[in-house]
């Protein structure tokens, strides 16, 4: 008689391990019935590395005289499919200890984490593995490299959590080899990507469908409204429900600093970009900020190639913990969103022209009596 073996109980929902390939193959084919799309090649080829991975990873299954594969790194451009693919692979992973993160908010929660070890040696590595006890399977969702203490951070937490038998899952836009492209600190990094190319099985999705330009495939999470002096703030307020019980011209001390709010409500909060994007302001404050205000609205926006590198960057990166999270926004701003994009030199810009183009946009016409205050409105996409 033939002994089945099973995942131990705290990693498995009680499917036998033979079988674990078999359930995400049949887990991203219900997600996609469940949309009315076809994979395409990429998308399939994508989908049947990840099954098969995951079926060896479990069994500890290897090929002769190496290690197996410690995950599975996909990239490509915007619209082809990785997180689609990626969350279904995560949904059908039939394991309890599993986590679906973002880059920013993982980031935040590792170094909280390591709060608790303040005063030991290397209190980073004693988080990593605090956090590695509790995942068995990590799905790391925008994995990208912007500056140096990204770069010392990431190359030490690969090692570790590969080191800890986590399995990884990642998306980037980037090829492992394009991860870090500023010279300034690329020698830093240059051990984790060569731990990603030879410790993960590397998979371009950089071909074949764009999901986001499908019929019904619409993610609107938002409003973009311009130009803003024909009306936007008449539009702002009845957006947001501000009355006079709202609070205005706020300073918040977020994470040892001010914010400076314009108005703020329970659970909505209004905010120039000038402050939030123009001034030194993290990820950790953007996460506080729509943790706490779920519906933000953002005014004053100019056109991003206007703009210096480190304000665009506070965009981009408050454009993906927005879109990630959830969050309602509304964007308004003198140019049109079209205007807006364009010329951003920015390597990671790609990622968040297509968010906002998922933004409805409503042109204003100054116009007596029409619409929001005296500015009428017209629906246009991007």
């Amino acid at each position: 008689m033939v002994k089945r073996c099973f995942l131990i109980s705290e990693q498995s929902l009680g499917v036998p391990v033979e079988q674990i390939g078999a359930c995400v193959q049949h887990g991203f084919m219900a997600a996609l019935q469940a949309r009315g799309y076809r994979a395409d090649a990429e998308q399939q080829r994508a989908i049947d590395t990840l099954a098969r991975w995951l079926q060896n990873w479990s069994t500890g299954r290897r090929g002769w005289l190496r290690k197996p594969a410690a995950g599975v790194y996909l990239w490509g451009g915007v619209g082809r499919g990785k997180s689609f693919v990626m969350d279904a692979f995560f949904a059908a992973a039939p394991l309890a200890a599993k986590r679906r993160v973002h880059f920013h908010a993982f980031l935040q929660e590792l170094q909280q984490r390591m709060q608790a070890f303040a005063g030991h040696p290397d209190p980073l590595v004693l988080a990593i593995r605090a956090l590695a006890q509790d995942i068995r399977l990590l799905c790391f969702d925008e994995f990208h490299v912007h500056d140096i203490g990204d770069a010392m951070l990431l190359r030490r937490l690969l090692d570790v959590l590969v080191g800890e038998g986590v399995g990884l899952v990642m998306t980037s836009n980037y090829a492992p080899a394009g991860l870090c492209p500023n010279p300034l600190y690329r020698d830093r990094f240059t051990p984790a990507i060569t731990t990603l190319e030879n410790r993960f099985t590397v998979v371009a999705l950089d071909a074949g469908i764009d999901y986001r330009a499908l019929p019904g495939s619409e993610q609107r999470w938002g409003d973009y409204v311009w130009p803003h002096s024909a009306g936007g703030l008449a539009y702002l307020q009845t957006w947001l429900g501000l009355d006079e019980q709202a609070a205005s011209e706020q300073v918040l001390e977020v994470n040892h600093h001010s914010l400076r709010v314009k108005a703020m409500a329970p659970g909505r909060a209004w905010l120039e970009f000038s402050e939030l994007c123009g001034n030194a302001h993290s990820t950790a404050d953007f996460l506080w900020l729509l943790q706490r205000c779920p519906r933000l609205a953002l005014s004053g926006v100019p056109t991003l190639d206007s703009q210096p590198t480190d304000a665009c960057q506070r965009f981009i990166n408050l454009v993906d913990i927005a879109y990630d999270a959830g969050a309602t926004v509304l964007i308004s701003s003198e140019s049109s969103l079209e205007r807006l994009c364009r010329g951003s030199p920015h390597q990671d810009f790609a990622r968040t022209r297509s968010r906002l183009s998922q933004l409805r946009v409503h042109e204003l016409h100054v116009s007596e009596g029409i619409g929001h205050g005296a500015g009428g409105v017209i629906d246009k996409e991007f």
